[in-house]
């Protein structure tokens, strides 16, 4: 029998990946989103998660077997972070229960596990890397232990499987997201390239001497299904990454060589894209107009904010994902493939010239 999927956060870039493998692997798929977006294969599901009653409304006749939460709002303190994104699991994990279906609920959250949010990231006692998943929790607030407690807790209750997935900063395309590392370096790049200004790296010499990784959408895709259909990973939390490491200041010049601008030498200081990019606006949008692209709002296919959290971070960063391989997961992902593959996505929907 065809199973279904739900899958929360359909529109991001973890969720509309996460959708387009479970429609690859034969699986009937229901995207949630608050304004869903046209996917091959998946059913859209409109609902407003900050809303339980509605939520319950529009999952009345889910009946999934597995749910997949990839979705988050962002709110102005940590404490609003956990009361928001905690009373959306709870309004989705509420909604399903009445129909009994479910069996395994998979949850995205990532490294600021142990990192901290962002009020505190990157600072105080943090653990030693590589990032191991039996590191546990930093004695401080954070959503994504909420959002985690609302899925254990839910899973006690209603009796199915889960497991949490926990990646690096995620490679991949959604138009609108609030946390978009490789959108937001292909619209720099492209800033660049058209303003003749030189492509500095933004962020911190820990970042870029050190060595860290990524994750692409595809291989936390192909990462969330599995453990989903794997009885071995069932009630386990995943660190998920591509499998290979690198050093900024050999990634840089390689995002420098596909847009064809001159990567400029690393002085050491620190260049905020906020800072860079604060008043290219009117750049892009003349620059869309003139290219016959498909977003002329900046604010929509970059955020800045969040590329300079990861690249300004002072210490090096980097995950192990032993349990995953321990456990049967094969897949690898070299992350400069990830972004050209990404790139040539943009170009190709005309999101970049």
């Amino acid at each position: 029998m065809t199973k279904t999927a739900l899958v929360v956060g359909s529109s991001g870039i973890a969720g509309s990946a996460v959708a387009a493998e479970l429609v690859d692997q034969g699986w009937r798929v229901l995207g949630l989103a608050r304004n869903p977006v046209a996917q091959t294969g998946v059913t859209p599901v409109a609902a407003d998660l900050q809303d339980p009653a509605a939520t319950a409304v529009a999952l009345a006749d889910a009946r999934p077997d597995a749910v997949f939460l990839t979705t988050w709002s962002r709110q102005a303190t940590e404490a609003d972070n956990i009361r928001v994104n905690a009373a959306m699991v709870r309004s989705v994990l509420d909604g399903v229960r009445p129909a009994g279906s479910v069996t395994h609920v998979a949850l995205v959250t990532g490294l600021k596990h142990y990192l901290g949010p962002f009020e505190a990231y990157g600072k105080g006692v943090l653990p030693q890397t590589p990032f191991r998943e039996e590191q546990g929790r930093l004695d401080i607030e954070n959503f994504y232990y909420a959002q985690e407690d609302e899925v254990f807790a839910a899973a006690e209750r209603d009796g199915f499987s889960w497991s949490v997935h926990r990646p690096h900063t995620i490679i991949g395309k959604a138009v609108g997201n609030a946390m978009n590392m490789g959108s937001t370096l292909a619209a720099y790049a492209t800033l660049c390239r058209e303003t003749g200004r030189p492509f500095r790296f933004p962020g911190s010499e820990a970042q870029w001497n050190g060595l860290t990784d990524m994750t692409s959408a595809s291989q936390l895709a192909r990462h969330l299904v599995w453990a989903a259909t794997t009885p071995a990973a069932a009630n386990e939390a995943f660190n998920v990454v591509n499998g290979d490491v690198f050093r900024w200041k050999w990634m840089w010049g390689r995002i420098a060589d596909w847009f064809g601008v001159e990567a400029a030498e690393f002085d050491g200081t620190v260049r905020p894209l906020e800072i860079q990019m604060a008043d290219d606006a009117p750049v892009w949008r003349a620059l869309a107009e003139r290219e016959g692209l498909v977003e002329p709002d900046l604010g929509r296919l970059s955020s800045p904010w969040h590329t300079d959290a990861d690249l300004g971070r002072p210490i090096e960063v980097m995950t192990d994902m032993g349990k995953s391989r321990r456990l049967g997961f094969p897949d690898y992902q070299p992350t400069d493939d990830a972004f050209f593959a990404l790139f040539e996505q943009l170009r190709a929907e005309r999101l970049i010239p």
